[in-house]
């Protein structure tokens, strides 16, 4: 029964569609819930088949509701291999298929990751057919994570430039997250880190007395108080190929 209860509160607590619980033990609740929201409504632009780009656990494949294939890819480490979610692997230059395969291509939290932006680009533009769909999130505001594979923060311009720089123009681009909430998230992301141990019971402790204020406290005060358009943790993008390059 216990451990049936921890694994229950370790999927909440690292949920990507947290709920009301999650509001309460999940020290990412605002990013995360910014982030599927957004995808919920965006996804359904994407269509036929499709690719996800670090497709990690495919956390929003069940919200891509218009795609006929669902092809997860993956850099080819023990990692990824162990986790077996991903379709396909690869070595993070060359995206092996085939030019203008997909209709649709994901990247959700992966462009900040990459060293050759230009270069992952242009192979994504290779494998998207004309008028294809890009739909991707990339963080603006948030810490070095996955080090030391944390390259850059990308602004909503740096973006714009950049994708149309490589055959893509943007359909729609929202930015989550761009209320006072995103100083919550911040401070529980700071607590998170230092205060995290290896004892399950200590970190549920934190989350719970600490954490779940916070989280409780920036969702009131985010509803209250206007939002800020230049201040966000996440630009989520719905792009289309308009140009091979």
């Amino acid at each position: 029964m216990l451990k049936k209860f921890k694994r229950i509160y370790i999927n909440e607590q690292f949920g990507f569609n947290p709920k009301i619980i999650g509001l309460f033990i999940n020290p990412f609740y605002f990013a995360r819930k910014g982030l599927y929201q957004n995808v919920s409504s965006l996804a359904l632009s994407l269509n036929g088949k499709l690719l996800d780009v670090g497709c990690g656990t495919k956390p929003y494949e069940k919200l891509c509701k218009n795609v006929s294939d669902y092809i997860g890819l993956e850099i080819d480490d023990e990692g990824n291999r162990q986790h077996k979610f991903a379709d396909v692997f690869y070595d993070g230059k060359t995206i092996p298929f085939s030019n203008k395969e997909f209709d649709s291509v994901l990247s959700n939290e992966v462009f900040e990751h990459v060293f050759n932006p230009n270069e992952f680009l242009r192979d994504v533009n290779r494998v998207t057919k004309e008028g294809g769909v890009l739909l991707m999130t990339v963080p603006f505001v948030w810490d070095e994570h996955e080090q030391p594979y944390d390259y850059a923060r990308y602004s909503s311009f740096g973006l714009k430039h950049i994708l149309a720089e490589n055959g893509f123009e943007i359909i729609e681009h929202r930015k989550s997250n761009n209320g006072l909430e995103v100083i919550f998230q911040l401070l529980n992301d700071y607590v998170f880190k230092v205060t995290r141990t290896k004892s399950f019971y200590f970190n549920m402790l934190i989350t719970l007395i600490i954490m779940a204020p916070i989280n409780i406290i920036g969702l009131v005060v985010s509803k209250i108080l206007p939002k800020n358009e230049d201040l966000y943790l996440d630009n989520i993008i719905l792009a289309k190929k308009i140009r091979d390059v």
